[in-house]
């Protein structure tokens, strides 16, 4: 079972090789139904892209249709031609095209109306902030929310980690070369069987002159340093907990399920239990021997998605 590529041109911002400017998605629509009730969007995190999810696609896709997206600057997405544009704003104005996109396909395609199509959301790490202003008002259009390891409060010393590599572009000699240091930046994904990293490594690579090098835009990383210095310049006050994230989570009322890694540098467990006790009061699934973040492969992570989205 393979996904469809399919690509969406949206508004807004300007391409770095065309005005016009077009986004990435993958279509897993195996239900044997042509146009399924059910739609998981599964967005992934700051400098990966939408093939993360196959094996949760593969799990999903004879009950729904999932749409895996490449965010902009990612994977067969168009690159930004202002850098400063790679932030959330635009992700979230891209993300309610498509959205908008599959609502009219499904609307035109079977004469019923948009309300009855129920839309999940699945985001890790950045996808799931995107999750989240999507689910909040005035947006509000998801049935169900998975955050994987991401919340209203992030860890500086995380996103310390997430720049010291972000935006580097080695050419690599081989496609095997590649995937091992990938599996090094990787590790806090936890165990994973050699075939397991291939599979998650492919997809982050693109031949280049020379081997092979990663398939972002390193001009991502501008913006996220800059995000970063401002937040240096500007620590952590007492009053954090309400900050406007959490106004945002707090204003969430679809039901949500929080995954975890246990040993995670970006989602603390007393956030992550904060979480539960207030706005959507997500229900927080903790994986031990993982950081940041579960790459939904393994089958208690898959297990633990899939039970959540398709139950009643």
């Amino acid at each position: 079972m393979e996904p469809q590529l399919n690509y969406l041109e949206v508004p807004g911002v300007r391409g770095k090789f065309d005005s016009r400017r077009r986004i990435a998605w993958w279509d897993w629509n195996a239900t044997g139904r042509e146009h399924p009730d059910q739609i998981v969007v599964c967005v992934h995190g700051l400098s990966r892209q939408g093939r993360d999810f196959d094996v949760l696609a593969r799990a999903l896709a004879p009950h729904a249709r999932v749409v895996c997206v490449d965010v902009a600057g990612r994977g067969q997405s168009d690159w930004l031609a202002d850098p400063v544009d790679y932030q959330v704003t635009t992700y979230v104005a891209d993300l309610t095209e498509l959205l908008c996109h599959l609502r009219d396909g499904y609307r035109k395609a079977t004469g019923e109306l948009e309300a009855s199509l129920k839309l999940d959301w699945v985001g890790t790490s950045m996808g799931g902030l995107i999750g989240m202003v999507l689910a909040a008002p005035p947006h509000q259009v998801l049935r169900r929310l998975v955050l994987n390891d991401v919340g209203p409060e992030i860890q500086l010393a995380s996103l310390r980690r997430i720049a010291t590599y972000l935006g580097n572009q080695p050419v690599f000699p081989s496609e095997i070369a590649a995937v091992h240091v990938l599996e090094k930046i990787c590790a806090a994904f936890g165990p994973h069987s050699p075939e397991q990293w291939l599979a998650l490594s492919r997809p982050m690579l693109r031949r280049s002159l020379g081997g092979w090098t990663l398939h972002y835009d390193p001009a991502i990383a501008l913006s996220f340093k800059q995000m970063l210095a401002a937040a240096d310049a500007e620590p952590t006050q007492a009053g954090a907990a309400e900050s406007p994230l959490w106004s945002l989570y707090d204003s969430i009322e679809s039901p949500c399920l929080l995954l975890r890694g246990t040993d995670s540098d970006l989602l603390t467990r007393e956030t992550a239990q904060a979480m539960s006790e207030r706005g959507p009061r997500a229900r927080c699934v903790e994986f031990a021997g993982v950081g940041h973040a579960p790459a939904l492969v393994q089958q208690d992570q898959v297990a633990t998605v899939k039970d959540f989205l398709l139950s009643p």
